[in-house]
């Protein structure tokens, strides 16, 4: 807008004193640049801007609106500002009668006046001095977050095995309180092939420990890891590492747990069901733990097929969705690359694992 406020003082004396001929091709580049409607460049190039008018500013409350405010928010226990605006009118008479406000109308009639962002910008410095003066720091991962980009659930565009959703499932039972075992489920986005590696704590090291031992396990190479917002993955030692091995790092939008869809539904579907929902703490529960998943990886990536939406279609109320197919031989299914056999599908129909895991 700036610029075009510029554009305007430089062209319109110039229209103003032109010819019709010169007027219309003034015009005609004018609405070429600004993309303005050509009776709005007429109006603007035909009448000189006004001067801008000064602001002065003018200081509405006073120190003692400052001071009373003061008052108010210590006895309502340091509330926030829009509680502490409702709760003014009941307070103002209780904090007259025991003297800590004085008896001036126009002092009442502002307090009551007063916005709620106007309370926060005249407490701010005994906010301030009441924290001893510090400011609340922004979290360390912030940074972090913001460097490394988003991907939605429409963003993946069918990739090749190998790009994972990684998500931690809490064993911690009924409360939070404590250190309890969390799994860290990993699903190739691709082939849905799921590895589950059980956590002592929530630690950066261990996280790291984790994710490699799943890679390990990996019948395909990772090549990119995709996280939500928790701060465990989202700091410098994990992303720092995940990108010094190569891996592509990506994250969810924060409270869009759509957007890790894929490795939502394992969490239900492998890990609640093979463990529930009970507490586990502790070496020997990280032991167990680790024994069931390495038991169950065969039979849940291997023996049993999983579907993998094709299309998705509306007709008016109607959803219908469409799989690719699955392989009905007791070695199971398994998602390839595309097929020249069968391009527009993408999916073999069956297809023997390699070793070892047909053994």
């Amino acid at each position: 807008m700036s610029t075009r406020r510029e554009l305007v003082e430089a062209v319109g004396a110039r229209y103003r004193l032109g010819s019709k001929g010169e007027r219309s091709s003034i015009l005609d580049e004018f609405v070429a640049v600004t993309g303005y409607h050509r009776k709005h460049c007429i109006r603007l190039l035909s009448n000189p801007p006004a001067p801008p008018k000064e602001r002065r500013s003018s200081f509405r409350y006073g120190p003692a609106v400052r001071e009373a405010l003061g008052a108010l928010w210590e006895v309502s226990d340091r509330v926030c500002s829009k509680r502490l605006k409702v709760m003014i009118p009941a307070l103002l008479p209780a904090m007259v009668r025991h003297g800590r406000v004085n008896e001036d109308p126009s002092l009442h009639a502002q307090l009551l006046a007063v916005s709620a962002a106007t309370i926060d910008r005249l407490l701010a410095s005994l906010r301030l001095a009441a924290s001893k003066g510090r400011r609340r720091a922004a979290g360390q991962s912030s940074a972090v977050r913001r460097a490394v980009p988003i991907r939605t659930f429409g963003d993946w565009n069918d990739p090749a095995p190998g790009y994972m959703e990684v998500h931690f499932v809490a064993h911690c039972g009924p409360q939070l309180a404590g250190n309890f075992i969390q799994t860290l489920v990993l699903t190739d986005v691709a082939t849905g092939w799921t590895e589950c590696v059980p956590v002592l704590t929530r630690d950066s090291t261990l996280v790291i420990d984790a994710i490699d031992r799943a890679r390990a396990l990996l019948p395909f190479p990772m090549r990119g890891v995709d996280f939500d917002n928790d701060s465990v993955f989202m700091n410098e030692r994990v992303v720092g590492w995940c990108r010094a091995q190569g891996l592509e790092v990506t994250r969810a939008r924060a409270y869009r747990k759509n957007d890790q869809a894929w490795v939502e539904q394992k969490n239900g579907a492998i890990v609640r069901r093979l463990v529930g929902y009970g507490r586990f703490e502790g070496l020997e529960s990280l032991h167990a733990l680790t024994r069931l998943y390495a038991a169950a990886r065969i039979h849940t990536n291997v023996l049993q097929p999983s579907f993998k939406l094709r299309s998705k279609t509306r007709i008016g109320a109607k959803v219908v969705k469409r799989y690719h197919p699955l392989c009905r031989q007791p070695t199971g299914c398994w998602p390839t690359t595309r097929s020249a056999r069968r391009p527009r599908e993408g999916w073999r129909e069956c297809w023997q694992p390699p070793t070892p895991w047909c053994s």
